[in-house]
């Protein structure tokens, strides 16, 4: 599990970035940097992290299903996943 000072840290990120999206496209298109330079830095979309929805882990994550690769596993196993079953030949 990875520290909740990090995973509430990425959401306050991803809250930062709905709440200046409309401004910040509003100002690439106007061409306006100055004022772009001017929005907070962690507004922007860059600096999001792709995290496991269950335990905040970074790495192994998969897009598709919001999780890493572990807590995949389990529930893939658990039959959690409807339409997945594992593997077998």
């Amino acid at each position: 599990m990875a520290k909740l000072s990090v995973v509430s840290r990425n959401k306050k990120r991803e809250k930062l970035v709905s709440l200046h999206a409309a401004k910040r496209k509003a100002l690439k298109e106007a061409g306006d940097y100055l004022a772009l330079d001017k929005l907070p830095r962690n507004a922007s979309p860059v600096r999001l992290k792709n995290r496991c929805k269950l335990t905040g882990r970074p790495r192994g994550y998969m897009r598709k299903f919001g999780v890493c690769r572990n807590i995949f596993r389990d529930m893939a196993s658990e039959g959690k996943i409807p339409g997945l079953t594992k593997a077998s030949w």
